[in-house]
């Protein structure tokens, strides 16, 4: 794929993942996957990802959540390393379909407030962070599961946005070492000096994407992150890969 769209797709993407928390790799890996080996995009993205979420903890740098970073990266650190280990030998298609049928599904309840809810607390966020870091690891797409369990606890914006961001990096940081390390995976030399265009654009975005958070009313902000997680879960529902 060529470096230029892949810079679009990540002002795109980064974009999308500040103002939801999530996003980057939900958007940019189904793309990728259609030009370059799935593994090789998985870890381009990760490294894309790590950088998007530093510019988001250094925008909103006042709103970080200790901790529920703390709950959910300890868990998220550990489960991320067992999921990226495992990328390399199994076929996740079906936990992705039944993973985008559960965002969906607690999407709509999150939007017409059914009994369907998960109680903030603890326990919550430990899950939470296990499941969003091994999901990560194991298809690099963790943010949403990430945002279902952070969106309990009712955070205003910026802590909401800067939270998500401080977890995920902690969780890229330790998939991308797995990959390298153990995984042995690599990318070719031309999407490598990409990077010098792909992570300047990313930080252009997490400013763009800052300026849009900053206009969307407090008490309509949990609708649009619902909006968002259901069309996450529809694709990955009916389009895993």
């Amino acid at each position: 794929m060529d470096i230029f769209y892949i810079s679009l797709l990540t002002l795109f993407a980064a974009a999308v993942g500040t103002v939801t928390g999530f996003g980057t790799s939900t958007i940019m890996i189904p793309v990728l996957v259609m030009f370059m080996p799935p593994v090789e995009a998985i870890f381009l993205v990760s490294i894309i990802h790590f950088f998007s979420n530093l510019w988001r903890i250094l925008l909103f740098k006042s709103g970080l959540n200790l901790k529920l970073f703390a709950l959910f990266g300890i868990s998220g650190l550990i489960a991320s390393y067992l999921g990226a280990f495992s990328s390399l030998k199994v076929d996740g298609t079906f936990l992705l379909r039944i993973l985008g049928g559960f965002l969906a599904v607690y999407a709509i309840s999150l939007v017409v407030k059914t009994k369907m809810k998960i109680k903030a607390g603890t326990k919550t966020a430990l899950v939470g962070g296990t499941l969003s870091g091994f999901f990560a690891g194991l298809f690099g797409i963790g943010g949403a599961i990430r945002s279902a369990f952070l969106l309990v606890f009712d955070l205003p914006k910026a802590v909401y946005v800067s939270t998500a961001a401080a977890i995920g990096l902690l969780v890229d940081s330790t998939r991308i070492i797995t990959y390298v390390w153990i995984g042995g995976i690599a990318m070719s030399e031309r999407i490598w000096w990409g990077l010098l265009i792909f992570i300047p654009v990313s930080l252009v975005a997490a400013k763009v994407a800052g300026k849009i958070i900053h206009k969307i009313p407090q008490d309509k902000f949990r609708i649009v992150i619902a909006v968002f997680l259901f069309l996450v879960g529809i694709k990955l529902a009916v389009f895993p890969v």
